[in-house]
């Protein structure tokens, strides 16, 4: 049998970066961690991951779930240094 951990492995990103797609994308975390994955394999994919996860900082933000923020910036600042393709030139994530 496959374990959550297990989907979450073959994703290719931490179990905190699923649960952030995860609440973006209103869908439990085995969804997520499979979303996760066909999204990664994309060229845009990376970028598109990024901004799932800097929405959600947004809507905490908003919300004034001032942890939860800070827990996706965690796991923002993660993402970025696995995967520097997400960054675009230029980029800025305040808007």
């Amino acid at each position: 049998m496959i374990s959550i951990e297990d989907c979450i492995a073959f994703s290719g990103l931490t179990r905190e970066e699923v649960d952030a797609i995860g609440e973006h994308e209103h869908i439990p975390e085995a969804v997520a961690a499979a979303v996760a994955s066909t999204i990664l394999r994309t060229e845009a994919g990376p970028r598109e991951i990024r901004e799932m996860i800097v929405d959600d900082i947004r809507a905490s933000v908003a919300g004034g779930h001032m942890r939860h923020a800070g827990e996706l910036l965690r796991a923002l600042r993660h993402f970025m240094a696995a995967h520097p393709e997400a960054a675009e030139a230029g980029a800025s994530f305040s808007r």
